[in-house]
């Protein structure tokens, strides 16, 4: 590893925490690769993204941000409000342009089985108590990870993060970090939480590099030597372009 090499950051999504990255985490760190997953508050887009953007600008060197679902709008805030990100990296994620919100970014595909399947309960606030989201705990399963063992899905069905129900509706401030960063997309064709035709638009709005596997949205957990080589491919590409443009 030289100082030039980038630090991966791992971002994570709504109803699920850092652990969500363990494995990729694992591999990754097999594969010498400066990584750390980070907490995402998951209170707000904007919040959430100004909270990673400060921890990738005390990063010593060059970073690439990846984000799972929520947390790829949350990158596309924070990419370009810290000077030392190089690239983004979208995992089975929705995709905001500028002024939009999660819930515009995917109005015109099919309702995905998630918009069925949620709780609604409040956590404490100011100047009133705001509304949060859970998954319900008897869809967890088939709406998030249909494609992990029975005994992961009931353990992950009770230990949500729950995540603020208005970071759904607030627009993407600012510039996107997709429009001046390269991107890598992968898209999960067997998703129940964010729908892949909503992911393949996303994909193509960014004009990401794209790969299409066959998982659940819990594609984190239940593939992560997929995601890995992913992250590995984008990594090396990235290395290469800097490459060239020293020569």
């Amino acid at each position: 590893m030289s100082e030039e090499d980038p630090t991966v950051l791992l971002v994570h999504g709504a109803f699920t925490d850092a652990s969500s990255w363990a494995a990729v985490t694992d591999r990754l760190q097999q594969a010498s690769v400066r990584v750390q997953a980070l907490a995402n508050p998951l209170r707000g887009l904007s919040s959430d993204g100004e909270y990673v953007a400060s921890v990738a600008r005390q990063v010593p060197g060059p970073v690439v941000l990846v984000g799972h679902s929520y947390g790829g709008p949350v990158i596309t805030y924070a990419g370009t409000r810290a000077d030392n990100v190089r690239a983004l990296v979208f995992v089975a994620s929705f995709g905001l342009n500028e002024g939009q919100t999660i819930n515009d970014s995917t109005r015109l595909y099919p309702a995905p089985r998630l918009a069925e399947s949620l709780e609604l309960r409040q956590y404490p606030s100011e100047p009133a108590p705001a509304p949060e989201l859970y998954i319900l705990e008897e869809r967890f399963a088939d709406v998030f990870a249909a494609d992990l063992p029975q005994d992961r899905r009931a353990a992950l069905s009770v230990s949500q993060r729950p995540v603020a129900a208005a970071a759904f509706d607030q627009p993407l401030f600012g510039t996107p970090g997709w429009k001046t960063l390269p991107s890598w997309f992968m898209v999960t064709t067997q998703d129940q939480a964010i729908h892949p035709e909503a992911q393949q638009a996303a994909a193509k709005l960014m004009n990401s590099v794209t790969s299409e596997v066959a998982a659940s949205h819990a594609v984190t957990l239940s593939q992560p030597d997929t995601v890995t080589v992913f992250i590995l491919k984008a990594l090396a590409a990235l290395s290469a372009s800097a490459g060239s443009r020293t020569l």
